[in-house]
């Protein structure tokens, strides 16, 4: 089994920044894609940003697009999500998901953290 334990979530200003981490452990693939998802109170879980095994390809939510920068370093099994220029909008609990294919890590990933919180005042 796989599991991610995301960290760096917390309470930010509007315009400000922050750095989101997830660690992958157990039995990991380098070859895994990697992403983020989001849940608001109230609303369903939204796809963030997502990235291929080998870094070479990024995908992202229009919402957060020329705010938001995934990376990851296979190395230490970590990925990364670089948030800047945050709004109150983009409060929620943050989750890293792992799949096989950076298409299933869009859409229905099989591995999920168990969360971060973001919150963004105004």
């Amino acid at each position: 089994q796989v599991q991610l334990v995301e960290s760096g979530g917390g309470l930010v200003q509007a315009g400000g920044s922050l750095r989101l981490s997830c660690v992958a452990s157990g039995r990991t693939s380098s070859t895994n894609a990697m992403g983020w998802f989001r849940q608001a109170p109230g609303k369903e879980r939204e796809f963030v940003a997502a990235i291929t095994w080998s870094g070479s390809s990024v995908y992202y939510a229009d919402s957060v697009k020329d705010r938001f920068t995934i990376s990851r370093d296979n190395a230490k099994n970590t990925g990364y999500l670089q948030m800047n220029s945050l709004k109150p909008e983009d409060t929620a609990l943050y989750y890293c998901v792992l799949d096989t294919t950076s298409g299933r890590v869009q859409t229905t990933p099989r591995v999920w953290g168990q969360g971060t919180q973001v919150t963004v005042s105004s």
